[in-house]
């Protein structure tokens, strides 16, 4: 279930009253009640997940949702307990029963700082606005006009700059978010319709890790379902962005201007140069190096150093570099 300190949970609703209001056809099991969304993975029994691609056949077969929405060619892969939702663009149908069951919290009114500080050590600038719910922790000092939402926590020690704004978010001690950062905004997540593009909630959360120190104008974003996490003591320069999803490991580097896409997960102790883009998916290894300017597109294995683009390991790229001046050149004198 998504945090209850970020969403509010909505009424349940049968299954064949869900697939009317997402535009499905119920197959089965249209009595049962769900209240939730989740992945395959783990769906529980009152609980909707969704068959988007044929590639997650096995997980369909073995997952424990209560309720499946599956194109018409998977009924026959789908558990037997479960009720089916059939739909002919079951990832948007999915998104559509995500908002009739869930609803992010809003700032509806502001909260005293004394109402959600830890102790007087607290200092709260001028302009700040507290969502209900936030907690924030001794020795912790926040910028003017900085926007904290509803139930975000804030550990000990840290500093937040000015026209910070920090939502759906759990904050680790001597964590360090300089100005015009954005923590926690909705990932990037849309599915096609008939109706075009549909935004996919995003039900997730970021964690940053003690000792975190994040960038000005840099952004972080929530989790699609899972938490995007930001391991202890690693340090984001400015303009970077971080997609859904993400995990980074601890002690890691990333020079400016940075971008990482949807469910990376990183090592510790990988160091990223300026302007390097990681594509959706990708994992990186413990201690790798990705420098300045790469674009990559596969796996990175611990502890190696990649360049390029595409990205591939530095003494392979610096050969073909060579190669191709040699040629260049050779074909200029000629």
């Amino acid at each position: 279930m998504p945090d209850p300190r970020f969403f509010d949970s909505l009424p349940a609703l049968s299954v064949a009253e869900l697939a009317d209001r997402i535009g499905g056809e119920t197959q089965r099991g249209g009595d049962l009640r769900v209240s939730a969304v989740a992945p395959l993975a783990s769906a529980g029994p009152t609980e909707v997940a969704f068959l988007g691609d044929r590639k997650f056949l096995s997980a369909l077969t073995e997952t424990r949702a209560g309720c499946v929405i599956l194109p018409k060619s998977a009924i026959e892969s789908a558990p037997p307990g479960a009720a089916v939702i059939v739909s002919g663009e079951a990832q948007a149908a999915w998104a559509r029963a995500s908002s009739l069951f869930h609803r992010p919290v809003v700032l509806a009114r502001a909260a005293d700082a004394g109402e959600v500080s830890e102790d007087p050590s607290v200092v709260v600038e001028p302009g700040v606005v507290l969502g209900p719910g936030v907690r924030i922790g001794r020795g912790s000092r926040i910028g003017a006009n900085t926007v904290i939402g509803p139930g975000v926590q804030i550990g000990r020690d840290c500093q937040i700059a000015a026209n910070v704004t920090i939502g759906f978010a759990l904050i680790g001690d001597r964590v360090k978010i300089l100005a015009g950062a954005r923590i926690g905004e909705p990932g990037f997540g849309a599915s096609g319709s008939k109706d075009g593009p549909i935004d996919i909630p995003q039900l997730g959360r970021v964690i940053l890790q003690d000792g975190v120190t994040v960038g000005a104008n840099s952004c972080i974003d929530r989790g699609a379902y899972d938490d995007t996490v930001i391991g202890e003591n690693t340090k984001i320069d400015n303009l970077v962005m971080i997609g859904h999803n993400c995990v980074i490991g601890r002690n890691c580097l990333m020079a400016a201007n940075t971008g990482i896409s949807g469910s990376v997960i990183v090592g510790d102790n990988v160091i990223f140069g300026g302007k390097a883009g990681i594509g959706d998916h990708i994992r990186i290894g413990e201690g790798a190096r990705i420098a300045a300017g790469a674009g990559v597109l596969a796996d990175v294995p611990a502890g190696e150093t990649w360049s390029g683009y595409p990205a591939k390991p530095l003494r392979q790229f610096l050969r073909e570099t060579i190669w191709l001046a040699k040629q260049a050149s050779g074909k200029a004198r000629s």
